[in-house]
């Protein structure tokens, strides 16, 4: 019998929607996740949750509107007043799972302002360890409720029969191609921050669920707009040790190497990102500064963060921090409605996989999780209820209706170019002998770097499509996991690239050299591979 909900990925989306499923609804609930069900690209989040969880002078509409500003005219409204509405909700179902969040000596939860935020409302725990925390809550609940947990498998391909998703070829641990079946399949496997040379996220988050989708012409969307955390550590450590916006939130300042502040520390991730690249450039620099000096208890207020820089020698109190910014988010993916169904009936998608329209062209700090639960609940929702095909909301109405005539829908438009890839054939041996596949993600995430990074240009974008090209070529038809990564990296690139090609303009995380103004006129809508 098939499973009633196959999950794949193991992060804060994938483990909300399995625990809801499983527990309160009675499904028979497998996960599938290609390392182990704690390695997730959740665990690193040092951000916190962003939710009104208190009361005036904040409120839902004043998150929504910061929300909007953030995402540079490309968020859809009503998935953002979903975020809002619901995410309180979803934030105090964590507490009860077990969820420990950080409090005053009162009781209160601690709230914290962050970089495009109008005022606090960010909760953390243990300082910047708030996806550990979540993660360590979510995997306590799964285990003791999936029905089936597939760990070290690696999701190959979406099986699609009569017009609908049946489940999933996977690589098992023993090397064997096995198919997995399932009456609905969550796709929640997170980003593919390894595109680049320098990224926060762990060596797992290679755009494995959205080179599935566009193998199976699942629509995809918004996939240009990558969003570079400003304030990575400078360091050899990979991924790069993040220093949390809360840092920033508390007082600590961006300086470049005269000691020169130049850029405003709580202006939204893309603006400071950019600046600080430009600074860089101008004085032809690796690095800047984060002075935070000044922040009063560093090491209660921010354990995690003390302990990583304690390993690498530095003293917050003493030392300015070394910095650059680093591949951090994609804020596009497989496009969904307000339920979280992509275009395929039975596949859904949930997390930073998704382009659910709450982001738009750049994530506000700490939507992210907040994300993750508000959508995955309402997968399982929508599932319990019956639903079988996608609604025109949210960002799917850039693909079901595309009129941006109607006031506040952003419209839809193909990618000039793009052409769906084949299936991976894919056998359970590594490859040997003919390609050194380490070298080669190596030299497709210079080549990412290089060409489609913070600042990009058409030239840029051109060459660097040129070099995947040769990389790609080189490539075996077999070899395992790691020839699968590979190829997903590959091809998430390309389309990554045809998009920033396609936007002929700056915008949010998306920033031409060569187009910087933002063209509404032209480019107010979704840039779709399908």
């Amino acid at each position: 019998m098939p499973l009633d909900l196959l999950v794949i990925g193991s992060g804060v989306a994938g483990l909300s929607a399995a625990v809801r499923a499983a527990e309160l609804h009675g499904m028979a609930v497998g996960v599938l996740t290609k390392g182990e069900l704690d390695q997730a690209t959740t665990r690193w989040a040092q951000g916190g949750v962003a939710a009104v969880l208190a009361e005036d002078p904040d409120s839902t509409d004043l998150h929504l509107a910061d929300t909007l500003a953030a995402g540079a005219g490309l968020c859809d409204a009503d998935a953002v007043r979903v975020l809002v509405d619901e995410g309180p909700g979803r934030v105090h179902e964590l507490i009860a799972l077990g969820a420990i969040f950080d409090r005053d000596e009162h009781g209160r939860l601690e709230l914290a302002r962050e970089g495009g935020h109008s005022l606090p409302r960010v909760v953390h725990a243990g300082g910047a360890a708030t996806g550990a925390e979540i993660e360590r809550a979510l995997v306590a609940a799964v285990r003791s409720s999936a029905a089936v947990l597939h760990e070290h498998t690696f999701a190959l391909d979406i099986l699609v029969e009569d017009g609908r998703c049946r489940g999933v070829r996977a690589l098992a641990p023993d090397g064997l191609v096995v198919e997995i079946h399932a009456l609905h399949v969550l796709i929640a496997t997170g980003g593919a921050g390894q595109l680049f040379s320098v990224t926060t996220n762990p060596d797992e988050a290679t755009g494995d669920g959205v080179a599935m989708a566009l193998r199976a012409a699942v629509a995809v969307a918004d996939v240009e707009f990558v969003q570079f955390h400003p304030t990575a550590l400078h360091h050899p450590a990979m991924p790069r040790p993040l220093l949390s916006e809360a840092l920033r939130g508390h007082g600590a300042k961006v300086l470049d190497t005269t000691g020169k502040r130049f850029v405003d520390e709580l202006l939204p991730r893309d603006e400071v990102s950019r600046a600080m690249a430009r600074r860089m450039l101008e004085l032809g620099v690796d690095h800047l500064w984060l002075d935070a000096t000044g922040l009063e208890n560093f090491e209660q207020r921010f354990p995690t963060i003390a302990a990583e820089l304690s390993r690498v020698g530095l003293d917050p109190t003493r030392d300015w921090l070394p910095i650059a910014p680093a591949a951090h988010y994609l804020c596009g993916g497989i496009v969904t409605d307000l339920d979280g169904a992509s275009s395929l009936p039975g596949l859904w998608a949930a997390g930073e996989v998704a382009c659910s329209g709450v982001h738009g062209a750049n994530r506000l700090a700490s939507n992210s999780l907040l994300e993750g639960m508000v959508f995955a609940f309402r997968v399982v929702e929508a599932i319990e209820r019956g639903k079988q095909c996608p609604d025109a909301t949210g960002a799917m109405r850039a693909v079901l209706d595309g009129d941006p005539a109607e006031s506040g829908v952003i419209g839809g438009r193909a990618v000039p170019g793009w052409a769906r890839p084949a299936p991976l054939l894919i056998d359970g041996a590594e490859a040997g002998g003919r390609v050194d596949l380490g070298e080669v993600k190596a030299r497709i995430q210079r080549t990412m770097t290089m060409g489609a990074g913070v600042l990009r240009s058409e030239a840029s974008l051109r060459e660097a499509l040129g070099q995947l090209e040769v990389v790609e070529r080189e490539l075996g038809a077999q070899g395992g996991v790691a020839l699968a990564e590979n190829r997903n990296l590959i091809e998430v690139g390309r389309g990554l690239m045809l998009a920033a090609l396609a936007r002929r303009e700056s915008r949010g995380a998306h920033t031409r050299i060569d187009y910087p103004e933002t063209d509404d006129s032209s480019f107010r809508c979704r840039l779709v591979l399908a």
